[in-house]
């Protein structure tokens, strides 16, 4: 048995990648899964030899027998799952999006504060190789102090395929994918202070919007743009690359497709290949990605074991939720938008 035992509540298109990663994931491994879904259940539980099997939440809490939950479900029921898990004194992970509105948000971290258990959102993207060697560069010095940067997701990838369901929101891009980029520009560049944003729907066949473009001032005083697109068609695919540009006060660098790292300062220019590890159960091009949900399970596992907060806690993922409900209201108004005044 794992040091630390944990309950999957799930069993959809993203959660396989998370049972490989808790296969990978030294001192924790899964015991129990749910989902309302018998056939889905039987897959994921036969693909990964997991004999306790639930169609109820209810029921497995009731069961116990787990130090923590995963919840890799839809946004609409995070509030009710985590409230569930913070009534059973359960440490939960909670997939993005957060949870349907900022106040839902609220809610289920003051409720884990209340049972004094940690809450982890599950944002896996700043766990990306590429972007954790960005985030060594700044931490050098090398290009000295940042006033500018971009981060860009721009892709023609049919991600619909695999996630129809992603078609059918009012919302689309900034809350799938954007959330991942604005929490990487908070990341590598401090929080932010206000922003403007605007939206474009491209494709007819979804309902919500598929480019974005996010102007933010952080509070270090440095501007970035936040630009992500599932319209744009190259003649190299480059997903699920995000391409960084950040200029300091000493040099530059730049996170170019094909995972190369460029640093420039007064001693030249250094190149560096940052690809990230093609794990064995992982395929390309989703192998950044799926490094990445390793290596935030194995950050759980350290900081639950050690008593230690996580770098994405709840309280911490308000700020970069409150980024995404200020992209929408800005968008809708074409006003700059104070992120202080959503987070009083």
């Amino acid at each position: 048995m794992p040091d630390l035992r944990g309950a999957l509540i799930g069993c959809g298109f993203f959660a396989v990648n998370q049972m490989h990663g808790w296969n990978d994931v030294q001192g924790a491994g899964i015991v129990a899964i749910c989902d309302r879904d018998p056939e889905r259940l039987k897959l994921v539980g036969d693909q990964f030899g997991i004999g306790r099997r639930y169609t109820d939440a209810g029921l497995m809490f009731a069961d116990g027998g787990f130090d923590f939950v995963d919840i890799a479900t839809t946004v609409n029921s995070h509030r009710a799952l985590v409230e569930m898990a913070a009534a059973h004194k359960v440490p939960a992970i909670c997939q993005k999006p957060f949870a349907p509105t900022l106040d839902d948000a609220r809610a289920m971290v003051t409720a884990c504060d209340a049972a004094g258990i940690p809450l982890m959102i599950h944002e896996n993207f700043r766990w990306q190789t590429p972007i954790q060697a960005v985030r060594r560069v700044l931490d050098s010095g090398a290009i000295g102090t940042p006033f500018w940067g971009r981060f860009s997701f721009r892709s023609g990838y049919d991600v619909f395929s695999g996630q129809p369901y992603l078609a059918e929101g009012k919302r689309f891009i900034i809350e799938d994918l954007g959330i991942h980029t604005l929490d990487i520009a908070r990341f590598l560049l401090s929080d932010v202070s206000s922003l403007s944003a605007r939206t474009k729907r491209v494709n007819p066949r979804i309902n919500g919007e598929d480019v974005a473009t996010i102007l933010l001032d952080h509070e270090n005083g440095a501007t970035s743009i936040v630009d992500v697109s599932y319209a744009t068609k190259q003649s190299v695919e480059p997903f699920p690359e995000t391409l960084i540009e950040i200029d300091g006060t000493e040099g530059s660098l730049r996170l170019s497709q094909g995972y190369e790292l460029q640093v420039t300062n007064a001693g030249g220019t250094v190149n560096t290949a940052v690809a990230p590890t093609l794990l064995p159960w992982a395929s390309r091009p989703w192998h950044n990605i799926q490094e990445s949900v390793y290596a935030i399970q194995q950050h759980w596992a350290d900081c639950l074991k050690a008593g230690a907060q996580t770098a994405t806690a709840g309280a911490d993922n308000l700020k970069t939720f409150a980024l995404v409900e200020a992209s929408y209201q800005s968008a809708a108004s074409l006003e700059t938008v104070k992120i202080g005044a959503l987070l009083a």
